[in-house]
């Protein structure tokens, strides 16, 4: 059958080639993206479009969070003055070594507005059943509000102790607010909320489903995991709230992670990426306390600065940072990672330190909960034997811990991944942190887990299979879509 003259295939092939033209050319992207969605699109027509309805769609440096007029009046002034003090060598560091690294604090500075804060306690949790033990402990401790935002919560044993918990404080009149993210939380029923809302706890959905269960946005979500209690106290880092975070789902066996808890200046920060975050979110305005970021004695002396990262920023602030980082280290760069699929700056510059004699090592999980990423991280493992670099496979059970430390003394622990992900599509936070008791504790921390490793030497995988091969090269041409 045609139409004037036109078979349908003609005709499909037309609307394919006008999608090609004004929904990826004309958009502003990475090239290589760009090229991938293209390829896509030739090689599967129409069906190649519906994907990117779900997972290519750029909504980068569009404008989602704000500050009122009087709270960038109240931040520049405090960026603008250690911004001043570090251009003129007067910033007073505790501990003199911090000084080795003005240019990654000038760049937080400049690039995300973070402040550095010099008063901080951190503790470390590696263990989901320290962390939440902690941290229930702690939420039960609250006297005026808590701010809890994560990824994935579930309804399960986990996640309604969790309830239980805010909704008992919420009883005793303390403010709390629940933020999610819509894709993150899909299968999360409509009955879990039923409790919250008996109790007056608040909660918002970052990108709710266009219908129940269904979430047109795969990308762009809300990665970050965040708690704030009474703007005392602080977690951050990789564990969401649900039972496979405690080891009990065997799919994933034990769960390794890195969260942090800290107690200082830094919570100040992770509190106003709430309010942003929340801000967006509920749709409801929220006070800006005039009291934060007040100097005062603090109790710790842990340097760290938050620093967060979206689609809708100027600068990829979290991955310049590890690019710093890895540019500045002279002895060894660690890195824990459950995903190692980096843009071309990283993997170069991970290269060019291996290839200037830095130690560097990579561990990620040999559990594969994504196929495609497990094969591309493979490929590009590759490369990094190839410059001289270790990398090491955890088979203690799923890894899933965000870790960066270099030469014993600055690290960075958060949320993103090393992957192109979390530089460009997904909203991060992470912590840079410059004290060598940390360092070696993330350090100590690396070395007990080589312990249950293997290590992929270059013989073993320049012995690996024809089909291994073609699942890493694969996986590796669609990388930028991972």
């Amino acid at each position: 059958m045609s139409f004037d003259g036109f078979g349908a295939v003609d005709i499909i092939l037309a609307i394919n080639v006008f999608f090609i033209l004004t929904v990826v050319i004309f958009e502003r992207r990475n090239p290589t993206a760009t090229m991938t969605w293209v390829l896509a699109m030739v090689f599967i027509p129409v069906v190649g479009f519906v994907l990117y309805l779900f997972i290519g769609q750029d909504l980068r440096k569009k404008r989602l969070f704000y500050l009122k007029e009087e709270e960038e009046h109240r931040i520049y002034e405090l960026l603008h003055a250690q911004d001043e003090s570090l251009h003129n060598k007067q910033l007073q560091f505790h501990n003199p070594q911090i000084a080795d690294y003005s240019d990654l604090i000038h760049l937080h500075l400049n690039s995300d507005r973070s402040l550095l804060t010099q008063d901080n306690i951190v503790q470390i949790f590696n263990d989901g059943e320290q962390l939440f033990g902690h941290l229930l402990s702690r939420l039960k401790q609250a006297r005026r509000f808590i701010y809890v935002q994560t990824y994935i919560l579930r309804d399960d044993q986990l996640g309604r102790k969790f309830r239980q918990v805010i909704c008992d404080k919420a009883r005793e009149g303390v403010e709390v607010n629940l933020l999610y993210d819509g894709m993150g939380c899909r299968n999360l029923s409509r009955k879990y909320f039923k409790p919250l809302r008996e109790a007056g706890v608040n909660w918002a959905v970052f990108f709710k489903p266009f219908l129940p269960y269904i979430n047109l946005r795969i990308n762009y979500r809300n990665h970050r995991k965040i708690c704030v209690i009474d703007g005392e106290e602080a977690y951050v880092g990789g564990f969401n709230i649900g039972d496979e975070y405690l080891g009990l789902v065997k799919k994933f066996g034990y769960w390794r992670d890195t969260h942090l808890w800290i107690k200082g200046g830094a919570v100040d920060s992770l509190q106003l990426r709430f309010l942003l975050d929340w801000r967006y979110a509920s749709g409801r305005d929220y006070v800006f306390d005039k009291d934060w970021f007040q100097d005062g004695p603090g109790q710790g002396d842990t340097g760290v600065q938050i620093v967060t990262s979206g689609p809708d920023s100027k600068w990829s602030s979290i991955k310049h940072g590890y690019l710093r980082l890895f540019t500045k280290a002279q002895k060894n760069i660690y890195i824990q990672t459950p995903y190692f699929v980096p843009d071309e700056a990283i993997l170069e510059a991970l290269k060019i330190a291996s290839l200037s004699g830095v130690d560097v090592r990579l561990m990620i999980p040999s559990v594969k909960d994504h196929p495609f990423v497990h094969w591309a991280s493979l490929s590009y493992a590759g490369e990094l034997l190839d410059a001289g670099a270790r990398v090491f496979y955890y088979q203690g059970g799923f890894l899933h811990s965000k870790v960066v430390v270099i030469d014993g003394f600055a690290s960075t622990v958060g949320t993103a991944n090393m992957d192109i992900r979390s530089f460009r599509l997904n909203f991060e936070v992470n912590a840079f942190m410059y004290d060598p008791l940390i360092g070696q504790s993330l350090e100590d921390a690396f070395y007990q887990d080589l312990n249950q490793c293997i290590e992929l030497t270059q013989e073993k995988y320049l012995s690996r299979t024809r089909l291994v091969r073609i699942k890493e090269a694969f996986s590796r041409l669609l990388s930028p879509l991972l």
